[in-house]
């Protein structure tokens, strides 16, 4: 009797190992695929945000093809011109050398593709370099991008500052020429925020890392002296 009950516990035993190893196994599946599963949806909500980031934007008029940019000039040697219009030195660039290229351009010499990225958002309380971008795309479609852009680094605000506001913005722009309604509507919108975002991510993946950055016909110009500038342009043709 004994040893028909000791048998008998023995197999209880292994039963309810048995029953433990496979509970377990079941546990252990059913985190991997709940783990697996979260894996998923993050990898496809990250696709469909990289895709949107990099994809979905409204360009401008004017705009380059890629919409990296805005182009004045069609001539045979090509400038392109990385600033952020709270960039200090940004404006002092545009202040010495800025009538050169504008000279270039009268002079079919040069094609510009002014690039205006917004890097310095974390030196404004309202994220201005993004603000004043998309204002200048709205600029852009009102015909008077260059105009703005000359008038907004004139009133450039100190870093640190929250900026311009968005009337003062379309103060601006009604100062050089635009429509009050189309362009006030266009800014305040933010229409080209999103193209703003795509010119900012486009001048990184190009290795773009500080504003001004000039690069004639693909190659960085270190010297952006007016004298730099028009060396450059003679050594690309």
């Amino acid at each position: 009797m004994s040893s028909r009950k000791g048998r008998k516990d023995a197999a209880r035993v292994v039963r309810e190992q048995i029953a433990r190893e496979k509970r377990r196994t079941r546990t252990i599946i059913t985190s991997i695929a709940a783990v697996a599963a979260l894996v998923i949806a993050g990898l496809i909500g990250w696709t469909v945000y990289s895709s949107q980031k990099s994809k979905t934007f409204t360009a401008p008029p004017g705009a380059s093809a890629g919409g990296t940019g805005i182009v004045a000039g069609t001539g045979p040697v090509t400038i392109d011109l990385y600033e952020d219009y709270l960039c200090p030195v940004c404006k002092q660039f545009q202040e010495t050398s800025g009538p050169t290229i504008n000279q270039l351009v009268k002079e079919d010499k040069v094609r510009v593709v002014f690039h205006p990225v917004a890097f310095l958002n974390r030196f404004s309380t309202t994220q201005y370099s993004t603000r004043a971008s998309a204002a200048s795309g709205c600029a852009s479609k009102g015909g008077k991008f260059r105009e703005f852009t000359d008038a907004l680094f004139a009133k450039q605000p100190p870093e640190g500052s929250a900026g311009l506001s968005n009337d003062e913005l379309i103060d601006v722009g009604v100062g050089v020429g635009l429509d009050r309604d189309s362009f006030g509507s266009c800014v305040k919108d933010g229409t080209y925020t999103s193209w703003t975002e795509h010119v900012t991510d486009d001048a990184s993946k190009s290795g773009v890392t500080g504003t001004p950055t000039i690069k004639v016909n693909g190659k960085e110009v270190q010297d952006r002296t007016p004298d730099g500038i028009k060396a450059a342009v003679a050594a690309g043709k």
